[in-house]
């Protein structure tokens, strides 16, 4: 049994902001958010989140955690003694920052692997980087792993150690509760620290590993905006190199953002700018063209998009939509579908084979098959106060500037004539026309004078 604590009870106040450090966004998932799905998908048993300040934010946010208090900032120490009281004396238990959103569910196996497989009673782990300086570092002895230095506290020979502690630790539940027990603040910040544990545990003659990590990557701690961004551009980097390997063509992978819970199939091709976000999926043998928006939504095969935003719905396959189209929350385009120039959706249903192909707004319709919407058709779904609904059947043709007020029903094989505005419903196969007729006053502009 594994069970998790993450340390969060930092105010972050290098940040700058209002919002609670691990609340910050990387794309559109928090920091914090990113370590508590990667735990999640190794199964373990609990997560425990020691917080402190602004810790209704992160509760809200994440409600289905154990919480511990940390009233006082006395280290992290302190902080991990805040957890000991959810912690059983069997299993085992993985302590890590709560601001580490890089760390990856294969790195927190290996450690665990590597703990387990040593027989451990805690195992460290360490990353050698260039530049050691602002971390704890490992300090061996013939090679044989002897403490951790913090930099504060370290001596000029400690301090050129290469070899830092990264701050993930993996405890028999049992010896960790111990371990907190004896901790004191005997050092130059008079805090508590995490690491004396390991001491301890190593005068107490129980046993300690230390995991050496392929990199120090997926350690990367977030302290300030601009360590934000960098860890942006090293998860953009690891998740547009997954698609491109499992078969997606990125014109830009600098300039392509994609979240993390995305799917796209095979050969589809991501153009320059484009953003997509949520719980997306899209198709194979897609083209999704520069500066689009996708956010939430379900997208199928051999569609183009171009320069659009997409949110919330549902699009078939062989779906054109763009450029400079925007589809609202809650729609659903059938198959062979198309949405030309700024065309704007919203909350409705469009049948297979529709066109709207330019300067048209949809709005609370429903909408058949193989409709031809003419240039600046608008349904009037507003009067005001209340919205109302249009239903389109199939077979319709709408001439251009045509106004439909809902809530009005056009019926099957109806035409349309252009300039219309309609506001009583049109049986099947009819012809409505609905304009003023043409009125000329002759040498009018000549009477003016």
């Amino acid at each position: 049994m594994l069970k998790a604590v993450l340390l969060a009870a930092g105010e972050g106040t290098r940040m700058k902001s209002k919002t609670h450090k691990v609340l910050h966004k990387i794309f559109d998932k928090t920091i914090l958010g990113y370590e508590i799905d990667v735990l999640k998908s190794l199964n373990v048993s609990e997560i425990i989140a020691v917080v402190g300040s602004c810790s209704e934010q992160i509760q809200d946010t994440f409600p289905d955690l154990i919480y511990a208090m940390q009233n006082e900032r006395l280290g992290t120490g302190h902080a991990a003694m805040m957890a000991a009281d959810h912690l059983d004396d069997e299993g085992d238990v993985i302590v890590l920052y709560g601001d580490i959103p890089l760390i990856t569910a294969e790195c927190i196996k290996a450690i665990y692997d590597y703990h387990k497989e040593g027989g451990y009673h805690v195992t460290m782990t360490s990353a050698i980087v260039e530049n050691p300086y602002g971390y704890g570092r490992v300090i061996r002895e013939n090679g044989t792993f002897k403490k951790i230095v913090e930099q504060k506290d370290a001596s000029p020979e400690e301090a050129i150690v290469k070899e830092i502690n990264t701050g993930v630790y993996c405890y028999k539940a049992k010896e960790l509760k111990y371990a907190l027990s004896k901790l004191d603040n005997n050092n130059a910040q008079k805090e508590y620290y995490l690491t004396d544990t390991l001491e301890i545990l190593l005068k107490a003659k129980y046993s300690a590993g230390v995991f050496v990590a392929d990199s120090a990557e997926d350690f990367y701690g977030i302290n300030t905006r601009v360590q934000l961004f960098e860890a942006t551009k090293i998860m953009q980097k690891r998740i547009n190199e997954k698609h491109m390997l499992n078969g997606v063509t990125i014109i830009d992978r600098d300039n392509t953002y994609i979240g993390p819970d995305v799917t796209i199939g095979e050969d589809t091709i991501i153009y320059p700018g484009v953003l997509i976000e949520g719980n997306t999926a899209i198709g194979k043998d897609c083209e999704i063209g520069v500066n689009s928006r996708i956010k939430d939504a379900v997208i199928g095969n051999e569609c183009t998009i171009q320069s659009s935003i997409i949110l919330n719905s549902q699009i078939g396959n062989h779906v054109s939509i763009g450029p400079f189209s925007h589809i609202r929350p809650d729609c659903v385009l059938g198959d062979n579908v198309k949405i030309g120039d700024f065309v704007e959706i919203k909350k409705s249903t469009i049948g297979d084979g529709t066109k709207a192909a330019h300067l048209t707004y949809i709005g609370d319709a429903e909408v058949g098959k193989n409709i031809n919407f003419g240039c600046g058709t608008v349904v009037v779904n507003y009067d005001g106060k209340h919205k109302y609904k249009t239903i389109i059947k199939d077979n319709v043709f709408i001439g251009c500037n045509s106004n439909l007020l809902s809530p009005v029903t056009v019926n099957e094989g109806a035409y349309i004539a252009a300039g219309s505005t309609i506001t009583d419903d049109v049986p099947n196969n009819a012809l409505a026309i609905a304009r003023a007729r043409q009125v000329l006053k002759l040498d009018w502009k000549l009477k003016e004078k």
